[in-house]
C-alpha cells in the first residue's frame, strides 16, 4: 500500500530500532528508512538481523545492525554508543522488543513472569535510559532547540483482562505507565517526545502466530469488529508520532487495532432490541414500576 506521507518525512534523521529484525519491528524499519531516515536494528539473533539488513539496504537505507539484548545494560549502552558512533546522531528510537506466550496464570513460574517482564518493561526503560543523552535537547549531535523521539509499543491487553496473558499484559501496563512519566519529565526538561502504539491483531507476526493458533482464529475471525491489521498500519502509526505531524503529541498512547478492544458479544439482535424496546414501553405505561407504595 502506498505511503501517505511524503518520502522526504523523516530526512536526515536517524532511528534505532529494537527488536527491529523482524515482524512489526522490521516493518516500521522499512517504512522510517523509506521516508529518509537511516537505520539501526538491534536484535539477539544475528542471522537475522543480517537478513533485516541486507533487505533494508536494498531498498536504498543506509542501515545497521547491532546484536544485543535489550534486558542488559551494557548491550543497550554498546548499542545506543554504536549507533551514534556510525551515524552521527539519535533522533528517534523504538522500543518494539517483545516476548509472550499462552500460559493460564496458575501454570506460570515466577521465572517465565519475569522474563517477560524484563524484556518488556525493564528493556524499554534501560533502551529509554541509555538513550537519554542523545536524544535530549543539546545532547550529543542534537540541535540545542529540539529533543528527539521515543516509540513504546505495547498493546491493550491489560485495558480489560485477556485470558492466559497476565504476565504480558503487567509488562504492557508497566510500559504505559513508563511512557506517560517519561512524557512529563523528559519533555519538559529535554524536548523529547514519548508516545506509544498498542497493536491490535497484526497479520504474518510472531504475536498471532503463539497467542492464536488456527483453531482459536477459526473462532475470533466471525467477529465483525475482529479484522486483522497490517505491520503497515503500525509503520504508520510510527511514522505520524515521529515526523512533525506529531510533534503535538506527548505521552499518548495510539490504539491501531481498528476497535478490537471495544468489542464484546452482542446479547441481541439489533431487531430483538426493538421489539423488546417496544414491549418494555408498553408494559411500563400501564404498569409503572418503581413508584412508592403507601404502607397505610
Amino acid at each position: 500500500m502506498e505511503s501517505p506521507f511524503r518520502a522526504n518525512i523523516l530526512k536526515g534523521k536517524v532511528a534505532l530500532v529494537t527488536g527491529g529484525g523482524s515482524g512489526i519491528g522490521f516493518e516500521i524499519s522499512v517504512q522510517l528508512g523509506k521516508h529518509g531516515a537511516s537505520v539501526a536494528i538491534m536484535g539477539r539473533r544475528k542471522h537475522v538481523l543480517d537478513s533485516a539488513v541486507d533487505v533494508l539496504r536494498s531498498h536504498g537505507i543506509p542501515a545497521i545492525g547491532l546484536e544485543g539484548d535489550v534486558r542488559k545494560e551494557d548491550d543497550a549502552a554498546r548499542t545506543v554508543e554504536s549507533t551514534f558512533k556510525h551515524f552521527g546522531r539519535l533522533d528517534i528510537l523504538v522500543n518494539a522488543a517483545a516476548g509472550n506466550f499462552l500460559v493460564p496464570a496458575q501454570d506460570l513460574s515466577p521465572n517465565g513472569f519475569r522474563t517477560v517482564i524484563d524484556i518488556d518493561s525493564i528493556g524499554t526503560f534501560i533502551m529509554c535510559h541509555e538513550a537519554l543523552k542523545y536524544l535530549k535537547k543539546g545532547g550529543l549531535g542534537k540541535d540545542p532547540s529540539t529533543g528527539g523521539t521515543i516509540i513504546n509499543i505495547t498493546a491493550t491487553l491489560h485495558y480489560r483482562a485477556t485470558w492466559y496473558q497476565i504476565h504480558a499484559s503487567a509488562a504492557k501496563a508497566a510500559i504505559d505507565s513508563i511512557t506517560r512519566s517519561l512524557a512529563l519529565e523528559w519533555g519538559e526538561d529535554h524536548g523529547i517526545l514519548v508516545n506509544g502504539i498498542a497493536p491490535g491483531a497484526i497479520e504474518d507476526t510472531a504475536g498471532v502466530s503463539k497467542l492464536a493458533p488456527e483453531e482459536v482464529l477459526s473462532k475470533i475471525k466471525k467477529k465483525p469488529l475482529y479484522t486483522f491489521g497490517e505491520k503497515w498500519d503500525i509503520a504508520m502509526a510510527a511514522l505520524y508520532l515521529a515526523s512533525d505531524a506529531g510533534k503535538f503529541v506527548n505521552g499518548t498512547v495510539l490504539v491501531v487495532d481498528g476497535g478490537q478492544w471495544l468489542s464484546t458479544p452482542r446479547l441481541l439482535s439489533k431487531e430483538a432490541v426493538r421489539q423488546l424496546s417496544r414491549r418494555q414501553e408498553t408494559r411500563s405505561r400501564v404498569a409503572p414500576t418503581g413508584l412508592p407504595k403507601s404502607k397505610l
